[in-house]
């Protein structure tokens, strides 16, 4: 899930977890869409993060962004291109995307 340069909010920083100046980031950086994304303030929530399961992801966000809590028990999680259940590994530095659900017809 990468960004264009024109889109707001890309950043330059690499996605591996280090900042540019090369030092290990604990922080995992988690992008937010749509309604999820108003309910948290931001379209990329930042948690502190060395790694741990998806249920464990939603646990923290949840903790970081109340807001967000009802909307995020129903949301898939994307690691890297792929969604991941609950049991599924979340690596420090990953590349993550929490999608809510979408309506229409």
């Amino acid at each position: 899930m990468q960004r264009s340069r024109h889109e707001p909010g890309f950043d330059d920083e690499p996605r591996d977890g280090r900042d540019s100046r090369g030092s290990h980031d604990d922080r995992l950086r988690v992008a937010l869409f749509a309604g999820m994304a108003d309910a948290a303030g931001t379209r990329q929530a930042e948690l502190p993060w060395r790694g741990g399961s998806v249920a464990e992801l939603r646990a923290a966000l949840e903790a970081a962004y109340p807001a967000i809590g009802g909307l995020l028990a129903r949301s898939a999680v994307a690691i890297g291109n792929r969604y991941a259940a609950d049991d599924g590994d979340v690596p420090a530095g990953a590349d993550v995307a929490i999608i809510p659900p979408v309506s229409g017809g």
